[in-house]
Parts: C-alpha cells; sequence; structure tokens
C-alpha cells in the first residue's frame, strides 16, 4: 500500500522475497548488504587452487585419449614395453584360471576325503554288528583309513600349491598390474601436454601465447619425469615378476606332479617323501575347508 513502502527492508535475496528479480552488483563496486565479505583462508585458496589443476589435467587426458582413438594426434609408444605388458596380462588371466581350477579340484577333493572317513568309520561300526561279515568290513574299514591319511597329505600339498599361485596371480602380478595402470595414466598425461606444448610453439608469437608457452613447458617437464620414472619402474617390476615367476612355479610345479603321482599311484611312501621335501604340513581330518572368502 501507499506510504508502507519505506517500511519495507531489503532482503537477502536482493529483492526475490518481494517477487522482484534479484539485483547483481558488478564486481568493484560495494553491495548493498550488510553481510561482510572475507577473503578466503591460505587453505581454502589452495584447495581451490588443486581442483582448479585437477580439472584442467582431467580435460586435457580425456581430450587426448578422445583424440587418440579417433586418430587426431599422435600417442608415444614403447612397442618392447607394451609388448611385456600384453604378456603379463595374459599371464595373468591364464594364471587365474589355473587357479580356478585347482581350488575346484581341492574343494571336490576334500570332500572325497570326508566321504572316504565317514565310509571307514561306518564299515568299522558294521565290522562289530555283523560277525558273519566282519573280516569284509574290517579290511574295507583299513582301507579307507588309509585313503583318508593319504588324502590328507595331498590335500594339504593341494592347499600349498593353490595359495602359492593365490599369491602370484592376486598380490605379485596385480602389483605390477598397478604400476603398468599408473604408468599408462602417465602416458596419457605426458602426450597431452606434449600436444599443448606442440601447439603453443606454433601459435603467433603473442605475449599471452609466450605466458602460457613458459607455463605448458614447465607442466610437460614435470610430467616427462614422471612419465619416464614410471616406465623405468614397469620394466624394473617386469623383469623380476618373470623371474620370481619361473622359480616359485618350478618348485609348486614339481610339487603339484610328485604329490598327485604319488597319491593315485597308491606310493604312501613316495607321498610322505613329497610332504617332507616341501616342509608341508597336514591338518586334521576334520578341519573346515577354506571358505570362498579366505580363497
Amino acid at each position: 500500500m501507499p506510504g508502507e513502502d519505506d517500511d519495507v527492508e531489503q532482503s537477502w535475496t536482493g529483492g526475490l522475497a518481494q517477487g522482484c528479480a534479484p539485483v547483481f552488483q558488478p564486481f568493484g563496486e560495494p553491495a548493498l548488504s550488510s553481510v561482510s565479505l572475507t577473503t578466503p583462508s591460505p587453505g581454502k585458496s589452495n584447495k581451490l587452487e588443486n581442483i582448479k589443476n585437477w580439472t584442467i589435467s582431467t580435460y586435457k587426458c580425456s581430450r587426448q585419449s578422445l583424440y587418440e582413438k579417433l586418430g587426431k594426434t599422435n600417442r608415444t609408444v614403447d612397442s618392447e614395453l607394451e609388448g611385456q605388458i600384453e604378456t603379463l596380462r595374459d599371464t595373468q588371466r591364464k594364471y587365474g584360471n589355473i587357479l580356478r581350477l585347482s581350488r575346484a579340484l581341492t574343494s571336490h577333493f576334500y570332500h572325497v576325503v570326508q566321504t572316504q572317513s565317514s565310509l571307514g568309520e561306518c564299515f568299522s561300526d558294521l565290522a562289530h554288528k555283523s560277525p558273519e561279515l566282519q573280516e569284509e568290513f574290517l579290511y574295507n574299514a583299513e582301507t579307507q583309513r588309509n585313503l583318508t591319511k593319504n588324502g590328507q597329505h595331498l590335500l594339504a600339498a593341494l592347499n600349498f600349491f593353490v595359495s602359492s599361485i593365490n599369491t602370484i596371480v592376486n598380490k605379485t602380478m596385480e602389483d605390477s598390474i598397478m604400476t603398468v595402470k599408473q604408468y599408462e595414466v602417465s602416458r596419457v598425461e605426458y602426450d597431452a601436454y606434449r600436444s599443448d606444448l606442440d601447439y603453443y610453439r606454433e601459435a603467433p608469437k603473442t605475449e599471452v601465447n609466450q605466458m602460457k608457452l613458459g607455463e605448458t613447458e614447465s607442466s610437460f617437464n614435470a610430467k616427462k619425469t614422471e612419465f619416464e620414472k614410471l616406465r623405468s619402474d614397469v620394466q624394473i617390476k617386469l623383469k623380476f615378476l618373470d623371474e620370481n615367476r619361473v622359480k616359485v612355479m618350478q618348485k609348486q610345479l614339481l610339487l603339484f606332479h610328485n604329490a598327485v603321482s604319488a597319491y593315485f599311484s597308491g606310493n604312501q611312501t613316495a607321498l610322505e617323501a613329497t610332504m617332507k621335501q616341501f616342509a608341508i604340513k597336514v591338518k586334521s581330518p576334520t578341519s573346515q575347508p577354506p571358505s570362498w572368502m579366505q580363497q
């Protein structure tokens, strides 16, 4: 109503509360507000700067990856190293398949041993209750007890084999794969900044372009140092991984062959010798198989 406008105070929304459009103040002019403006603290400024740098880097890398897929830019290629990396990934897949099948074999064989143990107890119990078949039940019970004992030895060897393969696949190889992934990200960053550097070198020699050229060159040198370090790390890890893999697998394949051959040929002496050779301890027949989470 007329005369009441002077009593209405301006809201913090700049007029939205009155149904009007907000009034934006140009930069540099004082704001008609009682809210005090404070300068961001150094910590907040650093966070904002980090977010800004991360956003720029992410954009550059996304653009580089897209242009590489479209064939619009060149990428740094190390044919020998990339061949080794592909071999590592293929080896990990194949060893992962060995691990999966070995776990399945161990699980199935565990149930076979448990069944043999229960069957032996059943034969022994019937031997005392069936005098007319006592002798037959007794030697069958003894046979099942021997099979159970030898089965426990083979089961321990299989568990040892599975544990070693699991270490190779999910720890040793995976550690190298993680370093490879870091290297691949670093390669994209390196190429992205290299492309920007080439652009500013060919751009008109304006003051702004010269300033951008200096900044880009500094960032490029940092990315180049990081890229070369990670490439060296990958080469070293691949070399030691291959040496360690061969050494471990020679031992594990010998164990697997000797234990399986001795068990299925009925050579108890050879089976026990294999267990001593590889210092494998046999678990009690009542022990439970490892859960799928532990595996």
